[in-house]
C-alpha cells in the first residue's frame, strides 16, 4: 500500500515526506506518511497513517485510491474493536474511548480518561483477584474433605468475604456516580398550565429556551436542555401544562408529557404557591408512577404575602421570575441524585458496568448467608467472579461485542 501510494517505504515510527499519486502517476497531494509496525500500534497491528490536506475533494480522491488498491471502508469502531481483541485494551477501556469522545462536561472527560488509563479496569482486576483467592480456600475445602477446616481458617475466610463485600459496594457506589456524570439526572417539570414550567427551565439553564406568556397552554411539546448543578448533568424537560382539552395539538403535547414522566428519574410538581396544592393537583400526583420520586415547587413566592417557608426535602419554595429559592431547588436536585460534587475518582460507568456489579454484590451476599455450606458458597462466588470478569470482557459473547462497538463512530 505505501509503495503503490507514495512510491517509498516509510521508516517506521518516523514522519515521511511523501507525494500521493494515482494509477496514472499524477500526484494527488502531498503530506506525511507514519508506519506503525506490529505490534507497536493502537490496534496491534501493522498501521499505515496517511496525513493529506483537509479539503473534501483531495481526500475522497485520496481514498479512493486507497480502496482501489485493496482497503476498505472501516466499521463503526473497528480500530477500537481491533485493539480490544489484539489485547491492547481491555472492554472497559474500549468503551471509555467514546466515552472521552462524547463527554459533555470536564468532570466527565478526567473520569474518561481514567477509565482509558485503565483505573475502572484495574479496580475489577483487584475485585476478581481478592475473589479468585477466595475460591481457592472455599474449593479446597471441596477438594480435599478428610482435612479438618479449623475455625481460624473459617474465620478468615469470612472476614474476606465480608471485606470483598464492602469493596464490591464502594466500586459500584463510584460507579453510580460516574454513570450520573455520563448520562445525567432525567427531571420532568409537571404541572398544570400556566404555574411557570417553561419560566423555571429559562432560570436554570440561564437563557430564554422556551416561550413565556400568561396564555395557558402556550407549551405544546417538551423542550429539553442540559444544565450543570454542582458538577452534575441535569436534563431538564419542559412539559405540556396537565390538563383536560380539546386542542388536538394540545393533546399531543400532554400525551409526550406523560410518555417524559414514565421514562424521568425524578419530577418536580410545579404547583402555584399563592393557591398550594389544589385537587386538580392532587389527580396529576395520583397518575404519577408510584416508584417516581418527586419534588413539589411551590412558584411564585414572590407574589406572596407572607414570607415562604424553608425548603424541606420534599418541598421547595421559589420564584422562577427573581431566583428566589432556586439555589435550594439545585441542592435538593443534588441531594436527590445522591450526587457528590467534590467526588474525583468516580469511574464514568455504563448501564452493563453497573448491572454486573450489583449482579457480583448479590452473589457475594448470597454467599455469606451459606457460609456453612462450602457447596453453596463456592457456586456464589463464582458467579461473582463471572458477573466481574464481564466488566473487562474476559467473558464477553460476541453479540454484546458487535452491540457496543456499534455505537461507536466511523474510524474510532
Amino acid at each position: 500500500m505505501a509503495r503503490a501510494l507514495t512510491g517509498k517505504i516509510p521508516q517506521p515510527r518516523h514522519a515521511t515526506f511523501a507525494r500521493f499519486t494515482d494509477a496514472a502517476g499524477t500526484v494527488i497531494d502531498e503530506g506525511l506518511v507514519l508506519y506503525f509496525p506490529a505490534p507497536h500500534s493502537f490496534t496491534g497491528e501493522d498501521v499505515l497513517e496517511v496525513h493529506a490536506h483537509g479539503g473534501t475533494v483531495v481526500l475522497q480522491m485520496l481514498l479512493r485510491r486507497c480502496l482501489e488498491l485493496g482497503a476498505r471502508l472501516a466499521e463503526p469502531g473497528e480500530f477500537t474493536r481491533r485493539a480490544f481483541l489484539n489485547d491492547k485494551l481491555d472492554l472497559a477501556q474500549a468503551e471509555a474511548v467514546i466515552d472521552l469522545i462524547d463527554a459533555a462536561n470536564e468532570a466527565a472527560v478526567k473520569s474518561a480518561g481514567r477509565s482509558l488509563r485503565g483505573e475502572f479496569s484495574r479496580a475489577i482486576d483487584m475485585l476478581v483477584e481478592r475473589l479468585i483467592e477466595l475460591r481457592m480456600r472455599v474449593e479446597a475445602a471441596l477438594d480435599f474433605p478428610e482435612e479438618e477446616i479449623d475455625a481460624l481458617e473459617r474465620r478468615e475466610v469470612e472476614q474476606g468475604l465480608n471485606g470483598l463485600i464492602e469493596a464490591v459496594a464502594e466500586v459500584l457506589r463510584k460507579a453510580e456516580q460516574g454513570s450520573l456524570l455520563r448520562t445525567g439526572l432525567n427531571v420532568v417539570l409537571a404541572g398544570q398550565p400556566n404555574v411557570g414550567k417553561s419560566s423555571l427551565l429559562n432560570r436554570l439553564a440561564g437563557e430564554e429556551l422556551a416561550i413565556v406568556t400568561d396564555i395557558p397552554g402556550t407549551t405544546r411539546d417538551t423542550v429539553r436542555q442540559t444544565i450543570q448543578v454542582h458538577g452534575l448533568p441535569v436534563n431538564i424537560i419542559d412539559t405540556a401544562g396537565l390538563r383536560e382539552t380539546e386542542d388536538t395539538v394540545e393533546r399531543i403535547g400532554i400525551d409526550r408529557t406523560w410518555k417524559a414522566i414514565q421514562d424521568a428519574d425524578l419530577v418536580l410538581l410545579l404547583v402555584d404557591a399563592r393557591t398550594g396544592v389544589t385537587p386538580e393537583d392532587e389527580r396529576i400526583v395520583a397518575q404519577l408512577p408510584g416508584r417516581l420520586p418527586r419534588i413539589v415547587v411551590y412558584n411564585k413566592v414572590d407574589l406572596r404575602d407572607e414570607a415562604a417557608p424553608e425548603a424541606t426535602a420534599d418541598e421547595v419554595w421559589i420564584s422562577a421570575k427573581t431566583g428566589a429559592g432556586i439555589e435550594a431547588l439545585r441542592n435538593r436536585l443534588q441531594a436527590a441524585a445522591g450526587w457528590q460534587a467534590e467526588s474525583e475518582d468516580v469511574f464514568l460507568a455504563r448501564e452493563r458496568h453497573l448491572l454486573a456489579l450489583r449482579e457480583a454484590q448479590a452473589a457475594l451476599h448470597r454467599a455469606a448467608a451459606v457460609s456453612d455450606q462450602a457447596e453453596f458458597m463456592a457456586e456464589e462466588l463464582r458467579l461473582a467472579q463471572h458477573a466481574l470478569s464481564r466488566i473487562t470482557g474476559a467473558f464477553t459473547a460476541d453479540d454484546l461485542l458487535g452491540e457496543i462497538f456499534s455505537r461507536f463512530c466511523i474510524g474510532k
